[in-house]
C-alpha cells in the first residue's frame, strides 16, 4: 500500500487493549464460523471439497440473480444505492408491507447484532432459548445487556426435541426484557413453532419487550399450522422478523439481509445503520432472486425430498435424527468421542460438516442437506468411517429408539 514502509508493524507483539473496551466486549468470544474452509478446499482431492457446514444451498443461485449480478459489473467504481431503494421495492411487494418498513442490512447477523445494539442494555435484558442461534448471546453482550436463558425441551420430546419451550419462555417473560431473540426453525437444532404458539409469546410479552423472529430459515418452513410471523406485524407492533438471501437463495457471498418491522422500529434502527451497508451486486442479485418463482419451488421440492431421504439413511444407520424443516439435520451420535472421530474421519474423505460443541451439544453434527450425489457420497464417506473406527449402527440403537414413531412415519412418507 502506497505510503505505508514495508516493514510497518512487522513481528510487533499483541499488546493487550482490553481493559479499555466497554465491559460487554471485553466479555465477548468471537463469532466460531467452524472449519478453515479455505485451507481445506486447497488441501483437497480430485474430487473436491464437499461442504455440508454451512447451510449454503446445494443449488446455488438464480439464474436471473447472476444476471442481474453480472449487470453491476462495470459501474463498480460507484458505491450503492444508500437506500437500497430496488431491493425494497422488491421485498414489500413479496413481503406485503411498506418499504418504511424494511431496513437492509449485511446479512441478517449485521440486523441482529444491531437490534440489541439499539434495544437491549444494561437494564433491558434479553431472554433466548437453550440452542438457540450463536448470535444472539454474541449480541446481548455486546449490548452490555444480561443474557437470561430458558431450557430447550428434552431430546425425548415426541415432537420437537432439543426445541423451543414456548411454556417455559412466557413463564420467563419479565417486563424490563429488552428483547426477546429466537428463530423459527431453529438453527442448529431444525425444530420449529407454530403460529399459534409464537401469537402466544406475542400475547404474553409486554408491548416494551420487542420480540426477534429470525426466519433465516423460514421458506422452509412447509408442516401444518406454521408459517411466516410477517402476517402477524400489523396486530404486533413489538413483532420484528428478519430473514436472509443466503439460505434459499443461494447469495451467501454478497451478504445480504432484511428487518420487517413498525415504521417507528425501522426508523430508530437506521439512525446507527452503516452508509452503503449493502453492496451493488447483492442489491441487485437479490431483487432478481425474488422474482425467479421456478428456481426457488426446485430448491424448496429437492431441498426437502433430499432431507427427507437423508434423513432415513441416517437413522437406518442408528443416529438420532432430530426432525426439521430446514435445509440441514442436526444428528447425534451418542458422545462427544463419536462425534468426534466421525467429524475428523469425513474431513480426512474432504467432507466437511459442523461441529457442535460451542452450542453445548458436543455429541452432535449439523449437516447440510445436499444434492442427491452429494449426500451419497456423504453416507459411503460415513459408512466408511464407521467401519474404520469400530463405530457401529449398533451403538446408535438407542438412540433411534427415541424418535417418535409419528416422526418416522412422516419422514418415510414425505420423501436440507
Amino acid at each position: 500500500m502506497a505510503g505505508v514502509p514495508t516493514d510497518a508493524g512487522a513481528h510487533a507483539p499483541a499488546r493487550d487493549f482490553s481493559a479499555l473496551a466497554s465491559p460487554g466486549v471485553r466479555a465477548l468470544a468471537c463469532y466460531d464460523p467452524g472449519h478453515d474452509i479455505v485451507a481445506l478446499r486447497n488441501k483437497a482431492g480430485a474430487q473436491g471439497l464437499l461442504e455440508l457446514g454451512g447451510n449454503e444451498s446445494a443449488w446455488g443461485p438464480s439464474l436471473l440473480a447472476l444476471a442481474a449480478l453480472r449487470s453491476e459489473l462495470d459501474t463498480l467504481e460507484l458505491y450503492p444505492d444508500p437506500r437500497g431503494g430496488v431491493l425494497k421495492h422488491s421485498l414489500a411487494e413479496a413481503f406485503g408491507v411498506e418499504r418504511e418498513q424494511l431496513l437492509l442490512g449485511n446479512g441478517s447477523h449485521e440486523l441482529l447484532m444491531q437490534v440489541a445494539q439499539v434495544f437491549a442494555g444494561p437494564d433491558r435484558p434479553v431472554l433466548v432459548s437453550r440452542y438457540c442461534f450463536a448470535v444472539y448471546p454474541l449480541a446481548a453482550q455486546a449490548a452490555n445487556a444480561r443474557l437470561n436463558v430458558v431450557e430447550a425441551l428434552p431430546k425425548d420430546h415426541p415432537t420437537q426435541p432439543r426445541g423451543h419451550d414456548i411454556d417455559a419462555m412466557v413463564a420467563a417473560l419479565r417486563p424490563e426484557h429488552g428483547l426477546v431473540m429466537l428463530a423459527n426453525p431453529n438453527n442448529p437444532t431444525g425444530t420449529w413453532l407454530t403460529l399459534s404458539e409464537i401469537e402466544r409469546l406475542l400475547q404474553a410479552a409486554s408491548p416494551k419487550t420487542l420480540v426477534v423472529l429470525d426466519e433465516a430459515y423460514g421458506e422452509f418452513l412447509d408442516h401444518p399450522g406454521c408459517g411466516s410471523a410477517l402476517g402477524l406485524l400489523r396486530k404486533y407492533p413489538n413483532l420484528l422478523v428478519t430473514r436472509t438471501f443466503s439460505k434459499l437463495h443461494g447469495l451467501a457471498a454478497l451478504r445480504v439481509g432484511a428487518l420487517v418491522a413498525d415504521a417507528g422500529v425501522v426508523a430508530l434502527m437506521e439512525r446507527l445503520r452503516e452508509s452503503f451497508n449493502v453492496n451493488s451486486l447483492g442489491l441487485a442479485a437479490a431483487a432478481a432472486a425474488l422474482k425467479d418463482a421456478a428456481h426457488i419451488a426446485t430448491v424448496l421440492h429437492e431441498t426437502t425430498g433430499n432431507r427427507e431421504a437423508l434423513a432415513i439413511e441416517l437413522r437406518a444407520r442408528g443416529c438420532f435424527v432430530h426432525p426439521s424443516r430446514t435445509n440441514f439435520l442436526l444428528v447425534d451420535f451418542g458422545t462427544a468421542e463419536a462425534a468426534t472421530a466421525i467429524d475428523h474421519g469425513l474431513l480426512v474423505r474432504d467432507i466437511v460438516v459442523r461441529p457442535m460443541r460451542g452450542y453445548g451439544l458436543p455429541q452432535c453434527l449439523r449437516i447440510t442437506v445436499g444434492r442427491v450425489g452429494q449426500n451419497a457420497r456423504l453416507l459411503n464417506a460415513l459408512d466408511a468411517v464407521m467401519a474404520e473406527t469400530g463405530l457401529s449402527s449398533a451403538g446408535f440403537t438407542s438412540m433411534s429408539k427415541a424418535i417418535a414413531p409419528a416422526e418416522r412415519s412422516a419422514s418415510a412418507e414425505d420423501g436440507e
